[in-house]
């Protein structure tokens, strides 16, 4: 029971801040998914809720979506997702917790920096961008950085940013999903993960109009550098 109300509150949470900020959900939910039910399921699931709520958000945005850009991003995540899957196949447990946490950690701090890379323009951009995702969407669940990255070289604005961003999340994810398979959870856990998405949906709504945007974003990357840390820590102490 107490393993189901922590699994409902780590969903609530990470859904409840996508909702609000347009992404997070991953950063947010990785890590405390990853130490509560393992690496596999723990990144299985994050696949699928995120995956999820990105069809719900695409729903009334998708004309805003830029084919141009998100043709060759999705294709270079097809190609690599497959990578991640089988680097984290061979990697025991505690060097698994070690290249979630460092990979989530790493990107935070990059997002936080907001990176400008001259290499992250243009298709190249985005064919680098959507490689390094997709490796890290099925290695690490976590594959929203660098869209974020080549979104802030591209100058995109946040209305821009968010369409294109859920219709990478849709697919890499079902790439993901495709490739990692569905999380082994107990139908009672599927229930609280489930209700705990469409709470964080009804709650983000609500407050999505009450939070400064900024402030969120800032609350959103601080709890996924905290959730990273707290990983490479268990990595280590595995080790």
């Amino acid at each position: 029971m107490t393993s189901d109300l922590l699994l409902a509150a780590i969903v609530l949470l990470g859904s409840t801040v996508q909702w609000v900020t347009g992404m997070g959900f991953a950063l947010v939910a990785v890590p405390g998914l990853v130490l509560l039910l393992g690496a596999g399921d723990g990144v299985t699931l994050a696949n699928c809720s995120a995956g999820a709520i990105s069809v719900v958000g695409l729903a009334g945005g998708w004309r805003q979506v830029r084919p141009r850009a998100m043709v060759p991003l999705c294709v270079a995540a097809a190609c690599t997702v497959p990578a991640g899957v089988w680097l984290t196949r061979q990697l025991p447990e505690p060097a698994l917790l070690l290249l979630m946490g460092g990979l989530v950690t790493c990107a935070v701090l990059l997002v936080m920096r907001g990176a400008r890379v001259p290499m992250l323009r243009g298709v190249r951009g985005a064919v680098a961008a959507g490689a390094v995702g997709g490796f890290m969407n099925s290695a690490a669940g976590v594959g929203g950085p660098p869209v974020s990255l080549y979104a802030v070289n591209a100058g995109w604005t946040i209305r821009e940013f968010v369409p294109n961003a859920q219709f990478y999340g849709v697919l890499v994810n079902a790439f993901s999903v495709a490739a990692n398979g569905t999380p082994r959870l107990a139908t009672a856990q599927w229930v609280s993960a489930v209700a705990a998405m469409t709470a964080g949906a009804l709650i983000g709504r609500v407050l999505a109009g009450r939070v400064p945007e900024p402030r969120a974003r800032l609350l959103v990357l601080l709890l996924a550098l905290a959730g990273g840390a707290t990983t490479l820590t268990k990595g280590l102490w595995g080790l």
